[in-house]
């Protein structure tokens, strides 16, 4: 078994998320939509077959949550968000001074990405787990899968997607870090990765995380 980030221990997956989100399972349009917003010339509605193109893509994926435990190989499918930004680039027009980009729920769960972080080439916008379209406890029907960075950043029911020039603290508001980088342990905007260890361990049981989106 691969080496695991600092201060992970391997579990089963989880639905884990902020008390208000983690037991939310909304219900999913028949035709679903995401929403293009934010600093940007045009916004726009799109389909998620619009949204997504063409044929996607299988990854192998670890999540790791930020209360410390992971979620080993998973098997996402989707298409990388870096080609739907080229596509949204052409076609809503972010400023140029656009450096990060929130992506919100149907739950109404909202994350925070660095740009540059949401275009790397692992980060996806995912529409199947196991090879199977998601489920209401995967994220259905679209999530964000971002392995590099901790669970409160892939959010689940993606259904807007927005290009802002500031940081946006999201739901998770205080307690997000900005990045969120797992080999970073950037787990918080306060204290150090390390310190947050015993304190996830001891007091979140396992199902309801205070600072987690999966």
């Amino acid at each position: 078994m691969p080496a695991l980030p600092p201060g992970q221990w391997p579990a089963a997956r989880q639905r884990f998320g902020l008390p208000e989100f983690h037991r939310v399972r909304p219900e999913v349009p028949a035709r679903p939509v995401v929403t293009v917003t934010g600093v940007v010339r045009r916004p726009v509605q799109l389909e998620l077959a619009e949204l997504l193109g063409g044929p996607g893509r299988e990854q192998i994926s670890d999540l790791h949550c930020v209360t410390t435990w992971s979620a080993l190989s998973l098997r996402w499918g989707g298409v990388p968000f870096r080609e739907v930004h080229e596509v949204l680039r052409r076609r809503v027009e972010p400023h140029p001074k656009c450096r990060w980009v929130v992506f919100a729920g149907l739950d109404g769960f909202r994350s925070c990405l660095a740009l540059d972080d949401a275009l790397a080439a692992d980060v996806l916008l995912a529409d199947s787990l196991a090879g199977q379209p998601l489920d209401a406890d995967a994220g259905a029907p679209l999530r964000l899968v971002a392995p590099a960075h901790y669970g409160y950043k892939s959010v689940r029911h993606v259904c807007a997607i927005e290009y802002v020039t500031s940081y946006d603290g999201g739901s998770a508001g205080w307690k997000a870090h900005r990045r969120g980088r797992v080999e970073l342990e950037e787990r918080s905007a306060l204290l150090r990765g390390r310190i947050w260890r015993p304190l996830f361990r001891r007091f979140v049981p396992v199902g309801t995380s205070a600072a987690t989106g999966d």
